[in-house]
């Protein structure tokens, strides 16, 4: 665990945390990416225990208790965020039980307890990722499923210049970058798709499904121009990767 990236991120994050107040949560998982709506991931979660890994604002959490969750929990690094979770949360009919912490520490979650642990758009901040999955191992019940969903890492390896497409860092690098469009200082990691993926089998995941599509409507265009998820952009290199997988 890194706890300089770990100082000045939350440091970040208290800063611009309204500016993320409700930014793509649950039905959505991230920019210019299917929806749960059309995936149906989760499948039914009534009378479920969930952990939301980054929770943010909570707003993923509250769609989960429109879904009928029996508990909502989660954890976020930045106070700024877990104050604006409590209060979304706050006549919440199911359980919160909300913590601010980094995701590579257990604040004193129970172990082998939940039914389902996610994370939309928050695993890429982590500083160990190692440390992270195999936290989210332990929380999962036996055949639990952990979902989650990232920046593609093709996406800021390579940049839009006028019409043209030009990569500008090797794929293959991997660990700790300085994030360009944040507008504060931040530090979030980079890994390759089968790095991901080899972590989650080495810490006793089983691979369900790998889904890197986009979502290209009319509303998108509108929604994402100018922005650093352009639509233009998205119609050649994805935005967002998503995996599915259970505990074994």
């Amino acid at each position: 665990m890194n706890l300089e990236s770990l100082t000045i991120n939350k440091q970040s994050w208290d800063e611009v945390a309204e500016r993320f107040y409700g930014r793509n949560p649950l039905p959505e998982y991230g920019p210019l990416a299917p929806t749960e709506d059309e995936l149906l991931l989760f499948g039914d979660v009534s009378n479920m225990k969930v952990l939301d890994i980054g929770c943010g604002s909570g707003h993923s959490l509250l769609y989960m208790q429109q879904q009928n969750a029996r508990e909502l929990w989660g954890i976020d690094l930045s106070n700024k965020q877990i104050e604006a979770a409590k209060a979304l949360l706050e006549t919440s009919n199911a359980p919160v039980h909300l913590f601010e912490s980094p995701m590579e520490e257990n604040p004193g979650l129970p172990e082998r307890y939940f039914d389902i642990v996610y994370s939309i758009y928050a695993l890429g901040w982590t500083t160990n990722l190692e440390q992270t999955l195999e936290n989210i191992h332990r929380y999962l019940k036996q055949g639990g499923t952990f979902i989650f969903s990232w920046e593609h890492p093709l996406h800021s390896r390579i940049a839009k210049i006028e019409e043209k497409l030009t990569i500008h860092k090797s794929y293959h690098d991997e660990g700790s970058y300085d994030h360009e469009a944040w507008g504060a200082p931040a530090i979030m990691q980079q890994f390759r798709i089968s790095t991901y993926i080899n972590t989650l089998i080495n810490y006793g995941f089983q691979i369900e499904k790998i889904i890197e599509d986009v979502r290209l409507t009319e509303e998108d265009i509108q929604r994402h121009e100018n922005r650093w998820y352009s639509y233009e952009k998205a119609k050649m290199v994805p935005t967002t990767f998503i995996i599915k997988c259970k505990k074994i």
